[in-house]
């Protein structure tokens, strides 16, 4: 059984991921993305809006694969910004490893 924390996308605003929950996960930024990786960002999206910790840290050597283009974020239609959100969770994810 996966545990989910429901404050994780409210946590996550101290990394500077604040438009998490404005994502609707209608694909744009996965169809844009050069990578063409697995619906790469919007699946790290919906993890972080369900609070799936884990799974961003099992998935974290994916946020790493961004190359902050900006296509995402300029054709997002909700304005959620994808590519901002994926440099905050990076950064989430190096305070974790850090964290004794």
């Amino acid at each position: 059984m996966a545990l989910v924390n429901p404050n994780f996308a409210a946590e996550l605003e101290a990394f500077g991921v604040d438009t998490a929950l404005e994502c609707f996960n209608c694909g744009t930024c996965a169809a844009i993305c050069p990578l063409l990786y697995e619906h790469f960002p919007r699946k790290l999206i919906r993890y972080v809006q369900v609070g799936a910790e884990k799974k961003i840290m099992e998935n974290a050597q994916d946020l790493w694969r961004c190359l902050h283009c900006g296509l995402c974020t300029r054709t997002c239609p909700r304005q959620a910004n994808p590519g901002e959100l994926i440099l905050g969770l990076r950064r989430y994810v190096v305070a974790r490893w850090r964290r004794p």
